[in-house]
C-alpha cells in the first residue's frame, strides 16, 4: 500500500465537482483545496484526509477517507445544506477515472453542521470513503 493514489484520486474528485452543473449553480467555481484569499458568500473547500492499507497478497490497495467542507455566511443551513447535498449526488458511487490506480468504490461516511461566527457563520464537515485499488505486486 502507499499513498501514491492520493494525488490522482483528489484530482479526480476536484474535476468532478468543479464540472459538475448543479453543483456549478450553487457554487458557480468556489471550489478550492486551499482557503481562498477572498472567498465567496458559500463555498467548498477541500479538506484532510487520511489512508489506511488495503492490500492483499496479490493485489495493491488503500482505502482513503476524505472530507469536503462547505463554509458559507448565510444565515441558516439551507444554503449550506443544499451546497453539501449536490456534492453527495456527485460523489456517492462516482465512477471517477484517476491518472493512478483505481477507484472501486465510493461512499458517505458522515457529516457534521456546525454554527460559527462571522464570516463562517456556517460550516457542514462531509466525510467519504474512497476504496482504491492501485493494481497487483
Amino acid at each position: 500500500m502507499s499513498y501514491a493514489m492520493s494525488v490522482s484520486f483528489q484530482e479526480a474528485v476536484y474535476a468532478a465537482l468543479l464540472t459538475d452543473t448543479a453543483l456549478g449553480v450553487l457554487l458557480g467555481t468556489a471550489i478550492y483545496d486551499s482557503v481562498p484569499v477572498a472567498p465567496e458568500t458559500t463555498y467548498l473547500m477541500l479538506g484532510e484526509d487520511s489512508a489506511k492499507d488495503r492490500s492483499s497478497a496479490t493485489h495493491k490497495g488503500s482505502t482513503l477517507d476524505f472530507e469536503i467542507n462547505i463554509y458559507s455566511d448565510i444565515p441558516g443551513f439551507d444554503t449550506a445544506k443544499t451546497a453539501a447535498a449536490a456534492v453527495c449526488d456527485v460523489l456517492i458511487d462516482a465512477d471517477l477515472t484517476l491518472t493512478r490506480g483505481n477507484l472501486v468504490n465510493l461512499r458517505f461516511l458522515k457529516s457534521r453542521a456546525r454554527r460559527g461566527v462571522s464570516p463562517e457563520q456556517r460550516r457542514i464537515a462531509l466525510v467519504f470513503r474512497a476504496i482504491l485499488d492501485d493494481g497487483s505486486y
